[in-house]
């Protein structure tokens, strides 16, 4: 009798050591979901950050352009002359390319009756995506 009962325990412990299949499918399904899930929210949380840092980039350029039109009474003919000048401390990188090359735009725009020379008026991404949030072109902020 007291085989029986030694049988009957080994195999109950036997059957509980271990995991099944489906068991393990179903957390391995869960996992992948979240994963998923995570992928999708960290792609957005870094395009959101480069947007914010191009705006940021793209306010920054166009203030110094502004001032050193105001100041120099004509407009920089590059965005390193800014740089030289002291009116940026570098050229910035662009967060959409990943490169030094904006488009600048060279319009016969005078600022103030003193100007002498035109120059630089705007700043642009060289970008041809889209924002997937606001649905506009980068090159057109």
């Amino acid at each position: 009798m007291g085989k029986l009962r030694c049988r009957c325990e080994t195999r109950t412990a036997r059957t509980q050591r271990g995991f099944t299949l489906m068991e393990l499918m179903v957390v391995i399904s869960i996992i992948s979901i979240l994963m998923g899930i995570a992928a999708g929210m960290y792609y957005k949380s870094v395009t959101r950050s480069k947007e914010a840092a191009l705006k940021q980039d793209l306010f920054t350029m166009r203030q110094a352009i502004d001032q050193f039109t105001l100041d120099k009474q004509r407009a920089p003919s590059s965005l390193e002359e800014l740089v030289s000048a002291d009116y940026l401390r570098a050229v910035p990188i662009d967060p959409m390319t990943n490169h030094k090359d904006w488009q600048t735009v060279y319009e016969d725009v005078v600022l103030s009756a003193d100007q002498t020379a035109t120059g630089i008026t705007d700043v642009h991404s060289a970008s041809d995506s889209v924002s997937p949030f606001e649905g506009s072109a980068y090159s057109s902020w």
